[in-house]
């Protein structure tokens, strides 16, 4: 059984995370086969957006028992090897040309929810579940605090990332860590439904505007708009915004 399902479907590759009786929980095989999907998709123009979501009953639930265990055993070079590979695959999500978007089903824990928190946009059924459980066994959701104190002020991060509960999707959506919420009935609908509108919208300047929002951070405000000047100049080239503006002109 292969550990990533890959499909394309309405301009859309679809990942799945195919290790159902481990709730999807990641090893170095399901990193490493996500990146290649993720890799296989930025080659793909035709697509406007990336899902990933879980097969079976959870999302992902972390990090599997025998990729603990090696931790424990690993040298420090090691160790750090396997930080950086999982941090490969966080910051991979982001330079993908397209928007990425996590579908979130039962519980997203641990690299679970960093691998949830890594992506673009996140989706949740009402149901679903979300934490930062590392510091109960010692361990410390490192590179995912990143992208976390981007997302959040210092406070509630902290909250999150050194009391390990578990919070409920309508929480996370109030705390700005998921963007929409559906009836766990209808979810994969609902998913297909907000993915759609990426196919409608220009393509090019999707993929201008995520690199633009992720391209600014940490710049001074002129830097930052300097860099939009150009982002926006670059726009006005394109085969998308001289259609756009035929069509906005000729309309009744």
């Amino acid at each position: 059984m292969s550990e990533l399902i890959y499909e394309v479907q309405d301009q859309c590759a679809w990942l799945t995370l195919n290790r159902p009786e481990k709730r999807n929980a990641l090893n170095d095989a399901l990193i490493a086969v996500l990146k290649e999907g993720l890799r296989k998709a930025n080659e793909d123009e035709s697509l406007r957006a990336i899902v990933i979501r879980g097969a079976g009953k959870d999302f992902c639930s972390g990090a599997d028992l025998a990729a603990l265990q090696k931790i424990s055993g690993n040298s420090r070079e090691e160790n750090l090897a396997d930080a950086r590979n999982l941090m490969e695959l966080y910051l991979l999500i982001r330079k993908v040309r397209v928007p990425v978007i996590a579908a979130v089903h039962g519980r997203a824990l641990a690299g679970g929810c960093g691998l949830a928190t890594a992506c673009d946009i996140v989706l949740a059924t009402d149901t679903a579940r979300f934490g930062y459980p590392e510091v109960k066994i010692g361990f410390v959701p490192a590179m995912v605090t990143a992208i976390l104190r981007r997302n959040l002020g210092e406070k509630k991060s902290f909250e999150l990332l050194t009391q390990g509960f578990e919070f409920s999707a309508v929480e996370a959506e109030n705390l700005g860590l998921v963007n929409r919420v559906f009836p766990e009935d209808t979810f994969e609908g609902d998913v297909r439904e907000y993915v759609s509108v990426y196919g409608k919208v220009s393509g090019s300047a999707v993929v201008l505007t995520k690199n633009l929002l992720y391209g600014i951070e940490g710049k001074t405000i002129e830097d930052a708009m300097d860099k939009g000047a150009e982002v926006n100049a670059t726009a006005r080239e394109t085969e998308d915004c001289k259609r756009g503006i035929a069509r906005f002109l000729n309309k009744d």
